[in-house]
């Protein structure tokens, strides 16, 4: 079974979150739009409590990133 656009952007931004390292090189830059990408591709097949924590992902991508820098 294919996974949903949800699970797609949480697993997304499980993969940003998750690097290690504190330098922000183009692999962080490639993981962070792609987690913006199913983010944003999410929003269009969701429940509104799934809404809820795309929001809360995309926080986490933002916070994320500024710690990087």
């Amino acid at each position: 079974m294919e996974k949903n656009l949800f699970e797609n952007a949480r697993d997304a931004v499980n993969r940003f979150t998750q690097r290690r390292g504190g330098k922000h090189d183009a692999t962080s830059q490639h993981d962070m739009e792609a987690a913006k990408q199913a983010i944003q591709s999410a929003y269009s097949q969701c429940s509104q409590q799934e809404k809820q924590q795309l929001q809360q992902f995309e926080q986490e991508v933002e916070s994320h990133h500024n710690n990087l820098q």
